[in-house]
């Protein structure tokens, strides 16, 4: 009997199959265990604060794949982490031009130009990211913070109530409320100040005003003061506007009238632009608001032009330092009209919870709206100030300062005003 090799047709070599399933299904198995999940690696580094190894997988993942989306998405991540957001920007727009809704990418991207301030555009693609997944609460606490940068609060706080309601327990979302809730609009402060002189007898000024913000925008201020200085009295009311540019930039204009008994300025008129430039909390100083104020007063036999600049850096815990120049020029019948320049440095500091503190020192003639600040003298002067917030929408300021001019005059003021928000 002779058997034949040949195998029944659809029989044959069943062996072949189960090697070929072997090959086909548990050795990329092995293999993908073998090679490490290089998106596990990078999300292991960050976890561990460390963004060059991470950035080192990620370009390596590159090197080998240029086109992968994900890999490119993840240096973007890294850069982000990096703070080289100009490299994240280009590599996530990148991501973006391939895959336009991806709501991930399009909320990274949103974050670079949120950190470099660029809060309008941030907003336009978190606009998207919304309309893609409108239950994200990630997303909408996100648009939140970036709507409460561009001043636009009722807004942020709709997105941040959105939120909350997704998750009750969100921390971001309920913290996000918090700091959108509705704050007062009017702050009224009554005040008064003396002046005590080596060389002649007191003088005091009381104040009542009235600042008011209307609109994300507009604000205005009020003020009347009572001058009782060389034995008369005179009163004075001033009114000022404010309107924001934008996130950064605020103009001013106002004037004053008053009953000046020859004591003070007859009127005045001003004019203001406030600049403001902020930086990362990292950086010793955390941003800088500039400032230029003009400013125009007559009294009965002259009048005087101040220009005054100044710089205010916010620093790291709270401390602040202003620096203010002035440049004053005076004009008297008769006389060539004389400049005359002055200047002041000030130190602001918290002390505990609820008072803070500041120091300032002067030199030259600093307030030229009283007719006992203009003329041909100089001066220095020391003083400090306190500032207690006794209740969230209260608070009592002071102040004290020593002035030493020529010809041996001195004079030390002093005042104590109380604030109300409403």
């Amino acid at each position: 009997m002779r058997f034949s090799l040949k195998k029944k047709e659809g029989k044959h070599l069943p062996g072949i199959g189960i090697v070929a399933l072997c090959l086909f299904v548990v050795l990329p198995a092995v293999a993908q265990q073998a090679a490490p999940d290089w998106q596990q690696q990078v999300r292991d580094l960050l976890a561990r604060q460390d963004l060059t190894a991470a950035l080192v997988v990620t370009e390596k993942r590159l090197a080998a794949a240029p086109q992968d989306l994900e890999a490119l998405g993840w240096r973007a991540r890294v850069l982000t982490r990096m703070d080289r957001l100009a490299e994240a920007e280009a590599d996530y727009r990148r991501v973006l031009q391939a895959s336009p809704k991806d709501t991930d990418i399009l909320s990274g991207l949103a974050t670079v130009l949120a950190r470099q301030q660029r809060f309008a555009e941030a907003l336009a693609f978190l606009t998207t990211a919304k309309a893609l997944e409108p239950r994200r609460g990630d997303i909408l606490v996100q648009r939140a913070r970036t709507l409460r940068a561009l001043g636009r609060t009722r807004e942020a706080r709709e997105d941040f109530a959105a939120a909350a309601r997704l998750d009750p327990q969100d921390p971001e979302a309920r913290a996000g409320l918090v700091s959108v809730r509705m704050e007062p609009r009017h702050l009224l402060r009554i005040g008064n100040d003396t002046d005590t002189f080596s060389y002649t007898g007191a003088a005091a000024v009381q104040t009542v005003s009235l600042d008011s913000r209307w609109t994300n925008k507009w604000a205005t201020s009020f003020a009347a003061s009572a001058w009782e200085r060389f034995g008369e009295r005179a009163g004075k009311f001033t009114g000022a506007a404010s309107h924001r540019l934008n996130h950064d930039t605020t103009v001013s204009a106002g004037g004053a009238v008053a009953n000046d008994q020859s004591v003070i300025s007859t009127g005045e008129a001003f004019f203001g632009l406030d600049r403001g430039f902020r930086f990362s909390d990292s950086t010793p100083v955390r941003g800088i608001e500039a400032m230029y104020d003009q400013h125009w007063q007559w009294f009965q036999d002259s009048h005087v032009l101040t220009i005054s600049p100044s710089l205010l850096f916010y620093l790291p815990r709270e401390w602040t330092f202003l620096l203010r120049g002035t440049a004053a020029r005076s004009v008297f019948p008769g006389l060539t009209p004389d400049w005359s320049p002055s200047g002041v440095a000030k130190l602001g500091f918290p002390l505990v919870d609820k008072l803070s503190a500041n120091l300032f020192f002067a030199v030259g003639t600093e307030d030229y709206s009283r007719i006992d600040q203009i003329g041909r003298f100089s001066a220095r002067t020391y003083g400090g100030g306190l500032k207690y917030q006794f209740a969230p929408r209260q608070d009592l300021t002071s102040y004290v300062a020593y002035q030493s001019r020529t010809q041996g005059r001195t004079q030390t003021s002093f005042g104590l005003s109380y604030g109300l928000r409403f």
